[in-house]
């Protein structure tokens, strides 16, 4: 099983483990009171200035060391782009990327205030060429 399909199973399990622990009932109870919670999910790609395998490598080392264990975090992962994967659809224009799916708006915004955020941003942004941000709000099943 590839880490994508990995996190994705995880992902799947936490929030079953979060429904149940809520007294939903189980898979059945999940997809009733899932299809009504919303989380926030805040996607960030990094095009680094060096974007050889080790800088790359750095930077996701330096995403895992500051920012999974913040409240409110679902799912985390970060890793690089997948250069063997090419498609006409896919965007190429990073070298890093960062998920994060937190269970609200509010969760993400303390998120944004932290310190360990901070120190994130301080370590890795002297190679950052640019930062892309996609923030939304799903829905989860």
């Amino acid at each position: 099983m590839d880490v994508t399909a990995l996190d994705a199973r995880r992902f799947r399990v936490q929030a079953l483990a979060v429904e149940v622990g809520n007294g939903s009932g189980g898979a059945a109870g999940l997809a009733t009171l899932g299809s009504a919670m919303e989380r926030l999910v805040h996607d960030v790609y990094f095009t680094l200035n060096d974007s050889s395998p080790g800088a790359c490598q750095a930077l996701v080392d330096l995403c895992h060391e500051h920012l999974p264990g913040h409240d409110g975090i679902v799912f985390f992962a970060a890793g690089t782009r997948q250069v063997s994967h090419q498609r006409d659809v896919n965007d190429d224009g990073f070298d890093v990327s960062l998920h994060i799916c937190f269970e609200s708006k509010a969760a993400h915004d303390v998120y944004q205030d932290t310190e360990a955020h901070q120190r994130f941003i301080d370590a890795g942004s002297g190679n950052w060429a640019a930062v892309r941000v996609f923030d939304s709000m799903v829905r989860t099943v």
